[in-house]
């Protein structure tokens, strides 16, 4: 096969180029840092490089092991680039998104030709890619190095070019520097289920190549040595709490039910869920149907080994006693492959959407619009409110959602059904960036208070906090690059200092520092804060 790029591959690069650049980059600093880990994560990388010290992690000074490297090494060298702002903090995990997505086209357009830019697409416009690519975390780098090497792997199986092997072991040693010995876990799992359903055990000695393992030793095993050199308590931290006591114990408050990941994987799978569903129920007939035949051939192959590795994560994750969503993403690309496989069989069989099916799809993608435009109001008041702009929203989702079902049973049914959606996709990413991105910055992310902050005074004074949750601590710290001392803890400064706290508390402050003057400057509403001047 002719492998230089012709007219009709420069047209899907562009094409990728220009919706992963839109759906993965535009709007990364249209609101502050959200939760817990991002600003967590961002001060992390920030302090390593006001160090230059590109082994140990540390947070307010102090070693911070709950991680590997590979997100704060991006980051780094994000901020050298563009400064130190919450906005660079989150590009690490955009182009990971878009390094993923391009492994998929080039994989797909080698092995599996005339599927590649719907894999490709398919797998940038789902939902948790999307939000995840948005996000200064490490479940992108994770999913992105996983999912790379799995491919890799199953290309070294399907043409035993040993460069793909290779691949396989540099890249699962980058998911290893992402989150730990979960990437390599996961990986020999999925790999020995499928060998021991095909039967084909030699490819089990092929995998364990010595140059590949030592490969993988190289990239992974400095880091690791270096930081446990350096923090004897390495070991103890990330292994033992942050991976084995993770798993079998609900250490960080966490828990959920066992069924928790088959709801959040079907929204995390949006806009192409009910494809992903018939994909699935198609390929479990015809296991049913056909037993051992049903995967003998190399093309059946394939979405066996997309089916496992779309199964494992969930299944295990599942098991764990403490759940976030995150925890699933590596599992998406192989969701969003299945349907690209799915969509790409129908089409060589001319086959037809049912009015069903188009119905589905459209108010899929009519929910999807939905929820982004009415993600600001939901922002706002913690819960929907039927109202006119809810109203207004409605009907413009079920525009969409007719105008697609319409396309869908069309006789260009099938070759529509890729633009539809991304359309309804765009649509809904802008509308989160342009509608509610303001209000969740108001809302949810520190960035707002630090600027009232800085706005009172222009120098570094010190911030304490009172009754104000986790999340607006940790943010503060990055914002302010400073630790925020909470009364509640007794660190209460004896300089004059600012002081964030709950509305309704000032008397309660007054009878923390007693004989000092407490003055009223500006609140928050939006987060329900006030902030005051104490004095000396």
């Amino acid at each position: 096969m002719n492998q230089r790029m012709n007219p009709r591959t420069r047209t899907d690069v562009l094409l990728l180029v220009a919706f992963c650049g839109f759906l993965f980059f535009y709007g990364l600093g249209a609101f502050g840092l959200l939760g817990a880990d991002e600003p967590r994560y961002a001060q992390v990388a920030r302090e390593m490089l006001d160090r230059s010290d590109w082994v140990t992690p540390t947070l307010q000074g102090k070693p911070w092991l709950e991680k590997p490297v590979l997100y704060y090494w991006q980051a780094m060298l994000s901020f050298r680039v563009a400064g130190i702002t919450d906005q660079a903090a989150r590009p690490p995990a955009a182009f990971d998104a878009a390094m993923l997505i391009a492994a998929i086209y080039f994989f797909l357009r080698r092995f599996r030709p005339g599927s590649e830019l719907d894999g490709a697409l398919i797998t940038a416009s789902c939902a948790a890619v999307v939000i995840f690519a948005h996000a200064a975390a490490t479940d992108m780098p994770l999913a992105a190095a996983f999912a790379i090497a799995l491919l890799a792997w199953y290309a070294w199986y399907e043409s035993q070019r040993r460069i793909y092997l290779a691949a396989f072991y540099i890249f699962l040693a980058l998911g290893t520097l992402a989150k730990g010995p979960v990437a390599p876990a996961l990986a020999a799992v999925i790999i020995f289920l499928f060998v021991a359903v095909k039967r084909d055990w030699r490819a089990i000695p092929g995998t364990f190549w010595l140059p590949g393992i030592a490969l993988y030793l190289a990239v992974m095993l400095p880091w690791y040595i270096a930081v446990q050199l350096r923090n004897p308590e390495f070991f103890r931290v990330f292994i033992l709490e942050h991976n084995l006591a993770r798993f079998s114990e609900d250490v960080y408050h966490h828990r959920q039910p066992f069924w928790f990941y088959l709801p959040v994987f079907l929204l995390a799978m949006m806009p192409w869920t009910l494809a992903l569903i018939l994909a699935v129920a198609e390929r479990a007939r015809l296991i049913w149907a056909e037993g051992k035949e049903a995967f003998s051939s190399p093309e059946d192959s394939w979405p066996l080994f997309l089916l496992i590795w779309m199964l494992v994560p969930i299944l295990f994750f599942s098991a764990s006693q403490s759940k976030l969503p995150g925890y699933i993403l590596p599992a998406v690309p192989a969701g969003a492959l299945l349907v690209a496989e799915y969509l790409a069989v129908r089409r060589s069989e001319g086959a037809k959407f049912s009015p069903l099916f188009a119905a589905g799809h459209g108010i899929l993608c009519g929910l999807l619009i939905f929820a982004a435009l009415s993600a600001a109001s939901v922002a706002v008041n913690h819960h929907l409110l039927w109202r006119t702009g809810t109203y207004v929203a409605a009907a413009i989702a079920a525009v969409f959602a007719l105008g697609i079902a319409a396309a869908l049973l069309s006789r260009a049914g099938l070759g529509l059904l890729r633009p539809a959606t991304m359309i309804a996709v765009v649509v809904s990413v802008a509308a989160v960036i342009r509608f509610a991105a303001p209000v969740i910055d108001a809302t949810q992310s520190a960035r707002p208070i630090a600027e009232s902050i800085q706005a009172f005074s222009g120098e570094p004074v010190p911030v304490a906090l009172y009754h104000v949750n986790r999340v607006q601590e940790y943010g503060l710290e990055f914002y302010l690059n400073r630790p925020a001392k909470p009364y509640e803890s007794g660190n209460v400064p004896a300089a004059a200092h600012v002081l964030v706290a709950a509305q309704g508390t000032q008397s309660q402050v007054a009878q923390l520092v007693p004989g000092r003057r407490v003055s009223y400057l500006t609140s928050i509403p939006e987060q329900k804060l006030d902030l005051y001047w104490v004095g000396k």
